[in-house]
């Protein structure tokens, strides 16, 4: 039987593991899926890898009660086996397996490992099959080639948010879209890094929506979510009842690492809109992106391990690289960026 959008699923599909992965013949690859996911996506990945050659492994299984390591003493063990054990990991992931003990045995033995957690066909087909994947790597590459090259930073909103920070030009700056080499990659659209911790000061106001696994999974806001940053730890949490939600689930976590800043990203996926899956709002066009609690070693930072790790959406931000704009309430404005970032738009 047909389902809707297969044939532009397929194509998705095959740009994954050929064009993004790199799948190459007699290579493993394992596929896996929670039972809040959405099957055909695996079932689609797994017929592409197959139709190249590789060895393929789809694990299907009960859904974790939270991100990371907080959900993995519900997951099997065979599965904790299989993930440091293959070539290619895909993970489509309602509820993630990143960042629990296995994902870290799995980049220590150089797994390449692509992150597309909990999107549906639509987005799928979206963020992936409609890219123009030469017209985004020109545009990602210029500006993350600028922001390497920044000192300072500082990033506004309408909203409120107001935050500034320092950077290392040693640290490496993440421009996710090819997922072909060892270590961790995330859908396309985004790039990520780590600031000077400690230099991260001011307020970040989630207006977009906010993603922490089980309880703390809000998704889009009904109204914006007010950290103040004192030195890259959050001091206080202000707003209406979801910012009570998301202060009670700190408390519970009872960690205080869970509280540092720990990586900052823009989002340019130009099929991207706002749905409540953080996948996917992380990189909605011209926002900038807050994660914190646990920092991936693809950062390079000086924070590291924490019992989970949560993010929040900052829509339309402005953004200043040694004070001067390069992006303007969400559209791209620098001169070496504009005419870039408008093709991968057509």
């Amino acid at each position: 039987m047909l389902n809707r959008k297969d044939l532009e699923l397929s194509v998705a599909a095959s740009k994954i593991v050929k064009d993004l992965a790199k799948l190459k013949k007699d290579e493993s690859i394992l596929i896996t899926i929670d039972s809040a996911g959405e099957f055909i996506l695996a079932e689609e990945v797994s017929k592409a890898a197959e139709a190249i050659g590789a060895k393929v492994h789809l694990a299907y299984h009960s859904t974790p009660p939270g991100y990371g390591k907080l959900g993995e003493h519900r997951l099997p063990d065979s599965l904790m086996s299989a993930i440091p054990n293959t070539d290619v990991w895909i993970e489509l992931n309602n509820q993630w397996l990143l960042y629990n003990s296995a994902f870290e045995k799995a980049m220590k033995n150089d797994v390449r490992y692509l992150f597309l957690g909990g999107m549906n066909v639509d987005q799928i087909v979206r963020c992936v099959g409609k890219v123009d994947l030469a017209a985004q790597h020109a545009f990602q590459t210029k500006i993350v080639e600028m922001t390497k090259k920044a000192k300072h930073m500082r990033i506004t909103t309408a909203a409120g948010n107001d935050v500034s920070f320092a950077m290392n030009p040693k640290r490496p700056i993440n421009s996710e879209l090819f997922a072909d080499t060892p270590g961790p990659h995330f859908l396309l659209g985004q790039i990520s890094w780590a600031p000077i911790e400690e230099t991260i000061n001011g307020k970040i106001v989630f207006d977009g929506s906010f993603s922490g696994g089980g309880k703390a999974d809000l998704g889009i806001l009904e109204e914006p979510i007010t950290l103040t940053i004192n030195n890259g730890v959050i001091t206080n949490i202000d707003g209406g009842k979801e910012a009570k939600i998301l202060e009670k689930w700190l408390k519970e976590l009872d960690d205080p690492r869970m509280y540092n800043m720990v990586h900052v990203c823009y989002g340019f996926n130009p099929g991207a809109v706002l749905s409540g899956l953080c996948t996917e709002d992380e990189r909605v066009w011209g926002c900038t992106e807050w994660g914190f609690g646990y920092q991936g070693p693809m950062f390079d930072g000086a924070l590291g391990d924490a019992i989970s790790h949560a993010d929040g959406i900052c829509l339309n931000s402005t953004v200043y690289l040694d004070g001067e704009i390069i992006i303007d309430e969400g559209e791209v404005v620098h001169e070496e960026l504009a005419e870039l970032a408008k093709k991968c738009k057509q």
